[in-house]
Formats: C-alpha cells, structure tokens, sequence
C-alpha cells in the first residue's frame, strides 16, 4: 500500500512563487487541509478546461459584504461561472456598495453602542444604516417602478438582470457582480428572495401594486432546462445554507455533480446541510458516484482568493455558456 502514496516533500517558498507553483506543492506536503486545497486546484482546473460543463457557483451574502466581492465579480466577467445561485442578501450588499461604503471593524466591537449608533455589524464588517437599507430604499424604488412598467412578473434572475440594467449608468457598478451577471447573461437565482433589504423593498412596492410578481416557479423552470440540458455539470460551492442546497438539490435529477468543490468552515456531526460533506451528497445522487470532488475546510475569504489566484495562472479566460432562458 506505502509504495503507492506519494513522499511528502518540504515546502520550498521563495519570494517570486507563484500561488499555482504553491499549490502544486501543497499537494506533497501532507498538510493536512492544505493538500486538499491542492486537490481543490486540480479539479477546479479539469471542470473549467471541460467544455460540456456548466459550472454553478453558489454562495453566501455575508461574504459580499467583504473584499470576496471582488473575487465574485472577476469570475463572472472572466467567464468562469455559468449559474449563480445565492441569497437575497447578495443584492443588499453588491448593490449598496455601487453607492456607499463598507468599513473594516472587528468581531469585539461593542454591539450595544453600534446600535445606538445606527451602525450595523456583519462579523467584522460594519456598515451605518444609511449606507445599506436607507440607500437601497432611497434607489430601488424607482427602479422598481420603472420596471413595473415594463413587465408584471419576473423570474429572480430576470429581476436581477433587470435592475443591474437600469445601474449600468452608475459611476461603480463595474465592481458590480450582478452587472457583469447581467453582462455576461449569467442568470443570478434567489430563492428565498424575500428574505433581505432589498426583498423588503420588493414587498413594500407590491403593497401598493398588487399584480406585481415574482414568479420563483420560473427560476425553477430554467434549472430544470439547464440541468437536463447540460452534459455535464459542476460547483464551486461556497459555505452552506439555502444556496448550497438548491444547487445539489437540482443536480440530483441527472445523477449529480460531475465536478463538485466546497469551501466550508461547518462540522458534519451537528447534522446540519451547511455541514455535510459531499459524500453524503453521493448517497443522494446530488454528485455522481465517478465525481471529482473535494471539501476544503476553511474560511471563504481566507481560501477563496488562493484558489482563484491558483485558477487564472492556470485557465486562460473561459467564455462561459450563454443558457436558453
């Protein structure tokens, strides 16, 4: 069994490594979560290189709040993301910060006097009231009514892509990830839509314009046509919760993932989705028996920019696939 494991060699750092050069040798130096990282590199760049796969990326609101966001946006605008599939806190944060700015704090900040201080805290990011719900309801509003008067009912990605349209005009919005989502035709989908600032908004305009719709069950249609459309698929999963499930959820009717990578700081044994592993998606169906696959123990904004540092040294700028809708 020895004779065909790998020698573990030391790390060899030098000033002018690069990070893929890096990576490469983390996947001999036997630490631990670092020669899954290194595992993580390896199939992130077969998944990008195959040309029948689509390539989902889900993930979390919170990091968006954070400089991750630059991460997110370059890899929709260099074509490595095919669907995203995220919360309804993404649209608060990616779109508040077209206007107003965000700030580095600390997780022991005083809670109490933030509060008295109108300034809300996001781990250790904080951000004043004004520069995240004052402004999304001083924008969006508008921006609603003017879609309103175009179409009644929309599917989230169109929403998206229809509210990043009329932002186009604004001097930021190129760090917009949703904008280069909307350049780009990749369909953002929010499940739980409502549940953020920017699904308050939603609520308060319908509260006055009744046919108003946001039709979820068109969001469904399109994954249901991608994933049976799609040869083959894959994920760069990142963190748990509602986004994480929708992705493998649809991915069980093809018989799952055939490239899946997740990117978690959550434990197996509380039982909880955010938690689980992909092998216990492979009971599932959720990623293929023959997958590539790997889970990287690590905090997304620690690991997130190493892999995608590791990535564009590797992949040449990928056209991502412009889907039926």
């Amino acid at each position: 069994m020895i004779e065909n494991l790998k020698k573990i060699k030391d790390l060899d750092v030098k000033k002018d490594i690069k990070v893929s050069e890096l990576l490469e040798q983390f996947s001999t130096c036997g630490g631990f979560t670092a020669q899954k990282l290194a595992n993580a590199l390896e199939i992130a760049k077969e998944m990008y290189s195959d040309k029948e796969c689509t390539v989902f990326l889900s993930f979390p609101a919170c990091i968006v709040a954070t400089g991750i966001r630059g991460v997110l946006r370059d890899m929709v605008k260099n074509g490595l993301v095919d669907v995203i599939i995220t919360t309804s806190g993404t649209l608060d944060y990616d779109i508040s910060r077209i206007w107003k700015d965000y700030y580095c704090g600390s997780f022991y900040l005083d809670d109490k006097e933030l509060c008295k201080k109108d300034i809300f805290r996001i781990g250790s990011v904080v951000t004043p009231k004004e520069n995240y719900g004052l402004v999304l309801e001083e924008k969006l509003q508008a921006i609603l009514k003017e879609i309103y008067s175009e179409q009644k009912e929309l599917a989230t990605y169109e929403l998206v892509w229809e509210i990043a349209k009329r932002l186009a005009k604004e001097e930021n919005t190129e760090n917009s990830i949703i904008y280069w989502a909307w350049r780009k035709k990749v369909p953002v989908i929010i499940p739980a839509i409502t549940d953020g600032a920017v699904g308050s908004q939603l609520w308060i305009f319908w509260e006055s314009n009744r046919d108003f719709k946001i039709n979820i069950f068109k969001d469904e249609h399109l994954l249901s046509d991608i994933v049976f459309e799609s040869k083959k698929t894959g994920a760069l999963i990142l963190g748990g919760g509602i986004s994480k499930h929708h992705t493998i959820w649809w991915n069980q009717f093809k018989n799952g993932l055939d490239y899946a990578i997740y990117i978690t700081t959550a434990v197996e044994w509380d039982g909880s989705l955010s938690g689980a592993p992909p092998r216990e998606a492979i009971s599932w169906k959720k990623i293929s028996l023959e997958a590539k696959h790997v889970q990287v123990e690590g905090e997304i904004t620690l690991i997130l920019p190493l892999l995608y540092a590791g990535i564009i040294e590797e992949v040449e700028k990928r056209k991502n696939k412009v889907l039926q809708m």
